[in-house]
């Protein structure tokens, strides 16, 4: 060996092995819309938990125009809106979520918990083989 050099060492990864995590992404697109999707849901629920857009936005990490455009978007795709929002005043305003976000809600939530279950088999496989 020549001097100076210095032999490299096999070692482990210092990278704490972690469970992989599996998480469904179902999108309804509607032309170049994303219509309905997980950051959408995950907007509604933080709606519904906080009562404003601007709490649901800070929740989440984003902006109050952010979340708007948001909202605005999922109430123009569907035939009745997901959220109705008082106006300031005294308290402010809020938002709350209509029949129809909650049933929203309640749907996606069963189809990504229907889909992994139908595919915990494939599932586990696929995450057999990852490091």
């Amino acid at each position: 060996m020549l001097s100076g050099m210095v032999t490299p060492v096999k070692t482990k990864s210092a990278v704490p092995r972690t469970r992989p995590e599996v998480r469904f992404r179902m999108r309804i697109r509607t032309g170049d819309t994303v219509a309905l999707g997980p950051g959408k849901v995950a907007l509604l629920e933080a709606v519904h938990e906080h009562g404003s857009i601007s709490a649901a936005a800070r929740s989440l990490g984003m902006s109050y125009r952010r979340a708007w455009l948001l909202i605005d978007e999922l109430n123009r795709s569907l035939k009745s809106p997901a959220t109705v929002s008082e106006q300031g005043g005294h308290s402010g305003g809020g938002c709350a979520l209509t029949p129809v976000g909650e049933n929203i809600v309640r749907l996606y939530r069963e189809v990504e918990a229907q889909a992994e279950a139908s595919c915990v088999t494939q599932i586990a496989a696929l995450t057999r083989l990852i490091r």
